[in-house]
């Protein structure tokens, strides 16, 4: 199959968190699979541009990416080249994937699909939940969603879910839709074994941590885990990820607040063999969100054989729950503090359940995930 993948944002930008590693990942399995894959993006990376050619396909990984550059309304991603690109070969794929919501290269392949008729396929990536939107930056997204989104969603051949919670949230708007398929996103099992860098090496040594790994963001629950370190005294929490937000203060405020300033420690954004040796060192990887559809961190922390700490609002919360991973909690700081003092203080049952993680994430390989892909864009056509 000819198959175009369209995101706002894509590789090497990967300060944007998760859903660009989960689209490479599954575009490169695609590619693997014998697949001529496409994917129309933007060169926004923060207040710049990635580093890459325009206007041509660049192949990263088997998978031929065109990047157009946003000139304008740059928080939407407006970018015309791509709209003249969707225009003038919408028609010529197979089928076409959009991922994420509220962005304009997402509006734009909708409508080119549709004029083409071609089938589309949805993947809100976890925007689409009505609690967080009458929560947060309501009234633009509410407009949206009933302006824009929904003619969107309820046109498109198929709304991809990465788990049965996001499954739930999808259902909740009470929109139209053709059909909810639910695939989860994949795991490479493949580390950057290679020596950590100085800075981490730093950090890794010492007392005990446990480590959060992702955006600095409210919907991450970053300010109950920090409250929760409170009641795990002896432990200190590693909070590695981007500040794109600008939310860090606000944490160093509640770490004083708490007194645990000296034992939670801010690393910035880690890759390749840092992020690897972090993993690796931690007593447990704590995913706290408020909400979150999947959590691809908690799959690579698994995948590492190391023991997890989630809430319940984490779309692989029933997966922990069922292989004995790690903990499930509520987001109650003195429910995570409980959790994190347990773990610090009994390595031996860290090991089991991360050996039983480890065992869990085999069945989550990006060829298993793209095989399932596969099998769905059969049955749009």
């Amino acid at each position: 199959m000819k198959l175009l993948h369209v995101v706002a944002s894509y590789w090497p930008a990967t300060r944007y968190g998760g859903t660009i590693v989960s689209v490479h990942g599954l575009c490169r399995a695609l590619a693997a699979r014998g697949h001529d894959v496409h994917v129309y993006t933007t060169s926004v990376d923060g207040p710049g541009d990635s580093s890459v050619p325009h206007g041509e396909a660049v192949n990263v990984d088997g998978v031929n990416v065109w990047y157009f550059r946003s000139e304008s309304f740059r928080r939407l991603y407006y970018a015309a080249p791509l709209r003249d690109a969707l225009r003038r070969t919408a028609g010529d794929f197979d089928v076409i994937h959009t991922h994420a919501i509220y962005l304009w290269p997402l509006w734009a392949a909708a409508r080119e699909a549709r004029r083409a008729g071609v089938p589309y396929v949805v993947s809100p990536r976890g925007m689409l939940e009505k609690e967080l939107i009458e929560r947060k930056s309501a009234i633009w997204k509410a407009a949206l969603i009933g302006f824009v989104e929904k003619d969107n969603l309820e046109g498109a051949a198929a709304i991809h879910v990465t788990s049965a919670r996001e499954a739930d949230e999808a259902e909740a708007f009470g929109f139209r839709l053709r059909r909810i398929a639910e695939i989860p996103n994949g795991v490479d099992f493949d580390r950057n074994g290679a020596g950590a860098s100085p800075a981490i090496a730093q950090r890794i040594r010492g007392t005990p941590y446990v480590l959060f790994l992702g955006r600095i963001n409210w919907k991450k629950g970053l300010d109950r885990l920090i409250e929760a370190m409170a009641h795990a005294p002896g432990i200190r929490l590693i909070v590695a990820g981007n500040d794109e937000d600008h939310y860090q203060p606000a944490l160093e405020a509640i770490a004083r607040r708490t007194g645990t300033s000296d034992r939670v420690i801010f690393t910035g954004a880690v890759h390749g063999a840092d992020k690897t040796a972090l993993i690796d060192g931690a007593r447990a990887l704590i995913l706290s969100s408020y909400s979150e559809n999947f959590g691809n961190v908690v799959l690579e922390a698994m995948a590492a054989g190391r023991p997890v700490i989630v809430s319940k609002d984490v779309g692989l919360a029933d997966l922990v729950a069922e292989t004995g991973s790690g903990v499930v909690t509520s987001g109650a700081p003195d429910h995570l503090g409980a959790a994190i003092a347990r773990l610090s203080k009994d390595a031996a049952a860290g090991e089991a359940m991360g050996r039983r993680g480890r065992a869990a994430a085999e069945q989550y390989s990006w060829d298993s995930v793209a095989a399932r892909m596969e099998t769905l864009y059969e049955s749009v056509l």
